[in-house]
């Protein structure tokens, strides 16, 4: 393990790349996690205060959107002495390739954390050529 590893991460804020938001309240970009299998991608997400009922995943033109909202309500009377992170919702988007089998990505989301699985359809996947 580095240094570098045991850092802290700042919260980065969505930039307006992508076009302007109508929705009151500011949006992150969660950290994020990639592993790659023979078979299948794996991402990984955190969302903390996301519940998984305010996930939105979607797909739009191979475009993999991941929307999480948080329940404002909950820090409406809340007056805090000090902060080190700002309450906000998250949103990060993938451009898929056709490696990915679109039909078959599954979500799990456990305390905060978005588990996304993206099988890659059978002509991608690694396969072992025999010598006969």
């Amino acid at each position: 393990m580095t240094p570098q590893d045991l850092q802290v991460q700042e919260k980065r804020e969505r930039s307006e790349e992508t076009g302007e938001k109508t929705e009151v309240g500011r949006y992150f970009v969660p950290q994020t996690d990639i592993h790659e299998s023979a078979d299948a991608l794996f991402i990984t997400m955190d969302m903390p205060g996301v519940r998984k009922e305010h996930v939105d995943i979607h797909i739009e033109k191979s475009v993999l959107t991941i929307t999480g909202t948080i329940d404002f309500s909950n820090y409406e009377d809340l007056k805090p002495i000090y902060t080190e992170y700002n309450v906000g919702n998250y949103t990060r988007s993938f451009n898929l390739s056709s490696k990915i089998n679109k039909e078959d990505i599954s979500a799990k989301m456990v305390d905060g954390v978005l588990a996304l699985h993206l099988p890659k359809v059978k002509e991608a996947t690694a396969k072992k050529i025999e010598i006969q």
